[in-house]
């Protein structure tokens, strides 16, 4: 099957979406610290979900992975471990900064390096910007990055207007521009390192490619066996820090009931009900209920598959871009943020912020759906 930008474009933005509401199952977990819901749902994101949909789909996944060279193995998997430690602050950046303003800083900076290094150390760049289709796709992502940087502004303009009463409401308790600021920065420069990982790893997907070919099967699936080394490094960078916090913060009981706090639930929540914060009930304090206990495990595990999904589209969306693939970073990026915008709209962060603020969302909204329809088009000149 040949290159197909639209179908690739939609793939991204399937992606997207995945990527952006894989927070909301973190939102009900009750009692349960950062470094507890965070691990469980990496290993169901990082390990168990790569593996099995690879499985599923590929008609034999250990063959690929034997089949590839140890070299390009081992630095796919640095690639992603490099990543895990973007993508372990990028979950800070969101606790700092909520949902719409630490995407929108992270992710402007993850755009940029995953984007435009890759072409730049293949030495494709210089080919890329003499040849239409490069130029247009190369005007979308400045399209993409402007419109980052108006969503980037508009949450600080949100910052200075929101009182720190409503972002406690809104789950953003630990709300710190400051701080969220240079978390975000390091966590998108890091974060890129998976558009990295993809292209180091493309030794794997050729091996992919021709077994699924020999079997009759659709390429749609070739990345698939690369997305499984790179999450095996990002979960080993993200399961150090984990046992270092549960180690410090002595939070290990929490896997078997005992209470914690969640940092991103929506409200402060005490117990699993008002009844639960009576002085009468202070043994629900010490443990949580096995319905709970089983309820925050699905939480978490729902999110780290949601998580999955993302680049699960993202593969694919890859194999219909066509020779200058490396937009495809461009495209995902953009539509984390389009669904992520819209999510906090949906959940309320923007309510009480001035009509200033609302355009600058609004105006950042209209920009990077463009910058999808611009990149798309470019790869649609460049298929021709």
């Amino acid at each position: 099957m040949g290159p197909n930008p639209l179908i690739g474009v939609i793939y991204h933005w399937i992606g997207g979406l995945a990527s952006a509401s894989n927070f909301i199952p973190f939102r009900p977990i009750k009692r349960w610290s950062w470094e507890i819901y965070w691990i469980i749902q990496g290993f169901a994101a990082w390990i168990v979900a790569p593996i099995l949909f690879a499985s599923l789909l590929l008609p034999d996944l250990p063959a690929v992975l034997r089949a590839a060279p140890c070299t390009i193995l081992w630095h796919t998997a640095i690639w992603g471990a490099l990543w895990g430690i973007g993508g372990l602050t990028f979950g800070l950046a969101i606790r700092y900064l909520g949902i719409a303003l630490g995407y929108a800083i992270a992710l402007g900076f993850c755009t940029a390096f995953g984007t435009l290094m890759p072409p730049i150390f293949n030495g494709q760049f210089g080919v890329i910007s003499h040849q239409p289709g490069g130029q247009v796709i190369l005007i979308g992502v400045a399209i993409c990055l402007v419109a980052i940087a108006v969503n980037g502004l508009a949450g600080y303009s949100k910052e200075r207007e929101v009182p720190a009463e409503e972002k406690a409401a809104l789950g953003e308790r630990d709300y710190s521009f400051g701080k969220g600021l240079a978390v975000a920065v390091f966590a998108g420069i890091m974060s890129s390192c998976f558009a990295y990982g993809l292209t180091a790893g493309r030794g794997i997907a050729v091996i992919a490619h021709a077994q699924l070919l020999y079997h009759g099967r659709a390429d749609l699936w070739q990345n698939l066996p690369v997305l499984v080394v790179v999450l095996w490094g990002g979960f080993f960078s993200n399961f150090i820090w984990s046992a270092v916090l549960i180690f410090r913060n002595h939070s290990a009981g929490q896997f078997l009931g005992a209470a914690g706090t969640n940092p991103m639930a929506a409200s402060f929540v005490i117990g699993d009900t008002p009844a639960d914060a009576d002085s009468r009930n202070l043994a629900s304090e010490v443990r949580l209920r096995p319905r709970t206990l089983i309820n925050n495990y699905l939480l978490a595990s729902l999110a780290g598959v949601i998580w999955y999904f993302q680049f699960f589209f993202y593969s694919m969306g890859q194999t219909r871009m066509g020779k200058y693939d490396f937009s495809s970073w461009t495209l995902h990026m953009a539509s984390i943020i389009i669904f992520a915008t819209l999510w906090g709209i949906a959940l309320k962060e923007w309510k009480d912020t001035s009509k200033r603020t609302k355009l600058l969302v609004s105006s950042g909204l209209f920009l990077l759906v463009a910058s999808t329809f611009v990149v798309g088009y470019g790869n649609y000149l460049a298929a021709r």
